[in-house]
């Protein structure tokens, strides 16, 4: 008979009121000094979002839930929304899995995940970033990149 995990019950029950929490966000949108601080993890299965954010962002990222969102769709197994990056809207999509940490700053509340996830496989992508050269080194100069640095020019 197989053991009963109680480490990996209580983590699902925890993500479970993150989305209850999402979902009365998508519901009722967040009032006034309400906002919620949600770390992820990257590179884990299901996690969409724009390659130069992983880029930027290669193991973990925090989003920040408070003025500026739209779209903002919850499930059972993840939840997906529209947030601004350098004066441009994306729209990301984080399974429950991939959480690492939530906050909610407004009454003081974080509850923090350590579940290893279990599928390794690689990360949906929105955009395609081919980079030109060798590969091996990725600029990390914390400017602003234009797509048209990567595509090959037409002769």
């Amino acid at each position: 008979m197989a053991k009963i995990d109680y480490e990996l019950l209580l983590d699902n029950a925890l993500k479970n009121v993150v989305r209850e929490a999402l979902v009365h966000a998508q519901i009722n949108g967040l009032g006034d000094g309400m906002h919620f601080y949600i770390t992820f993890r990257t590179h884990d299965a299901g996690v969409v979002l724009p390659d130069f954010l992983r880029i930027r962002y290669p193991d973990v990222m925090t989003i920040v839930l408070q003025y500026s969102y739209n779209n903002l769709h919850v499930s059972d197994k993840e939840f997906g929304v529209q947030l601004t990056f350098d004066g441009r809207p994306f729209f990301i999509r984080v399974p429950f899995s991939a959480l690492v940490e939530f906050k909610d700053p407004s009454v003081d509340f974080m509850l923090s995940f350590h579940q290893k996830p279990k599928d390794t496989s690689m990360p949906d992508n929105d955009i395609e970033l081919p980079f030109e050269g060798s590969g091996d080194t990725i600029p990390d100069d914390g400017r602003v990149v234009s797509l048209d640095e990567f595509r090959k020019r037409k002769k």
